[in-house]
């Protein structure tokens, strides 16, 4: 409304100019700055709010309701000429300061997201996401898309899940200074995506875990080794062992697999080396055993036909 307050019913508030509105926001702003308030302006480069999969998500899902629709133009004349002096996005709140014919104060409540609908929702995800780079860049496959975006179970929050509250006299439940805001937001969500899932009280990085998990436990599935009880494993390497053993699997019983040349040693003969190999000492002391035993059992003999 024109009117407001000190001045009459009919009567209209004196014609400020955008740029003396605007010197007197950024004086009240820098003020601020000094009691050590964060300030974070909105700026629009062209006269496109948003330009990225988020924040133009977020613009069309508000313009979508016809609670929002023929209120939100009235703001974008006001965020595309840097009214928006600061916005700042947490938990369930938006905050932010708006330069009209006074600098005033924005408070837009926006209720978290229920557990149950985002467990829905990154059940529908479940698979479909590639990265957190991915996520956030909106570099989604259409389903997902289709999933985040959906107007009653997506993530964006529904009309009934907002309430609004600005300090200037416009009796409308949305002001302009509301709109700016809200469109603030789609232009804020290029640059910061992650700020929605903030907003709206969830980690947008569950959304990866639970495809990580997801696919370290169908790894792991199918890594499993089948485990050989001691049975078999006798069997398979033509051993024997304790009965002690008996249903323990190849590393529980403690035995390894030879490798292929030591089972080529271990067929040839007792005693004889691997070809090209001398016998070893004590091959030749087995051998040349029986023939002394021999010798001196015919000498033995000799001497006794003698007697």
């Amino acid at each position: 409304m024109g009117y407001g307050y000190g001045y009459g019913y009919g009567d209209w508030a004196p014609y400020v100019p955008v740029a003396e509105r605007r010197r007197r926001a950024m004086k009240k702003m820098a003020a601020l700055r000094k009691k050590g308030v964060d300030i974070q302006p909105v700026e629009i480069d062209g006269r496109k709010i948003a330009k990225t999969f988020w924040g133009e998500a977020w613009c069309d899902h508000l313009e979508s309701f016809s609670d929002f629709e023929n209120r939100l133009p009235r703001g974008r004349t006001y965020v595309r000429n840097g009214s928006v002096c600061h916005l700042a996005v947490s938990k369930g709140l938006i905050e932010a300061k708006v330069s009209g014919s006074e600098l005033y104060t924005i408070r837009i409540n926006v209720k978290t997201l229920p557990p149950k609908k985002w467990n829905t929702l990154k059940s529908r995800c479940s698979g479909q996401i590639g990265s957190l780079l991915e996520l956030l860049q909106g570099k989604l496959s259409d389903h997902v898309m289709e999933v985040v975006t959906d107007r009653q179970e997506g993530l964006f929050p529904l009309p009934k899940e907002i309430s609004l509250k600005c300090s200037c006299p416009d009796y409308a439940v949305m002001c302009k200074h509301v709109a700016a805001v809200l469109y603030g937001v789609g232009a804020r969500l290029d640059t910061k995506p992650e700020l929605l899932f903030t907003l709206r009280g969830v980690n947008h990085e569950d959304l990866i875990q639970a495809d990580a998990e997801k696919a370290v436990a169908k790894a792991t599935a199918r890594g499993k080794s089948k485990r050989l009880a001691a049975s078999e494993i006798g069997d398979v390497f033509g051993i024997e062992l304790d009965p002690s053993d008996a249903g323990s699997s190849i590393e529980e019983a403690g035995v390894k697999e030879t490798p292929p040349q030591a089972n080529r040693a271990s067929r040839t003969k007792a005693g004889r080396a691997p070809r090209g190999q001398s016998p070893k000492p004590e091959a030749k002391t087995a051998r040349a055993a029986p023939k002394k035993a021999i010798k001196k059992t015919r000498v033995k003999k000799a001497k006794t036909q003698a007697a």
